[in-house]
């Protein structure tokens, strides 16, 4: 789904965020569609799994996706 490029200067959590926003704004991602959980995806890059959920908090104080607690994120309209 999204790789990290261990050769960027930015921060990986910046760089999951970049990835998910290009995907969600090119439709790839379509309004309501679950996103990948925290554990699942930190194991898949093999990244702990706070830079996982800090990135997913700052997707959710931008509007790009919303979380309804004990199901899980979801991309926004």
């Amino acid at each position: 789904m999204i790789s990290i490029d261990y050769k960027d200067r930015r921060p990986m959590y910046e760089q999951i965020i970049d990835k998910f926003q290009q995907q969600i704004l090119c439709g790839v991602l379509e309004p309501d569609s679950p996103m990948p959980s925290v554990r699942s995806l930190a194991m898949e890059l093999s990244l702990n799994p706070n830079t996982i959920q800090r990135a997913y908090q700052e997707l959710e104080r931008s509007g790009y996706i919303y979380t309804i607690k004990g199901k899980g994120s979801f991309v926004s309209d």
